[in-house]
């Protein structure tokens, strides 16, 4: 049997920290709405029928826990998922939910 890795108390709190940030369906409905496109606040919006303001202050959150990542070009910041991770932690989130 493999010996599990020690993981210290920072780390599991940040893990749980991490998983607080899941735990938002605002903020789950805009990982997936960037699970395959990077897209600006308005697009967000526009998608999620909710307003500019709303969407910016969870991107803020998401950008603080580095599960999104922006660019800016010219006035416009567009938003993407930070990598394969975070699409990794939500596809086995969705199969999981959608199992039988």
């Amino acid at each position: 049997m493999k010996s599990k890795k020690v993981i210290s108390e920072e780390s599991l709190i940040d893990l749980a920290e991490l998983f607080k940030v899941f735990g938002d369906s605002t903020r789950i409905r805009i990982l997936y709405a960037l699970f395959d496109e990077e897209l600006c606040v308005g697009d967000i919006a526009v998608k999620l029928n909710m307003t500019q303001s709303a969407i910016s202050h969870q991107l803020k959150i998401l950008k603080q826990s580095r599960l999104i990542k922006n660019r800016r070009d010219g006035k416009t910041i567009f938003y993407s998922l930070a990598d394969d991770h975070v699409r990794s932690i939500i596809g086995q989130g969705l199969e999981h939910v959608e199992e039988e």
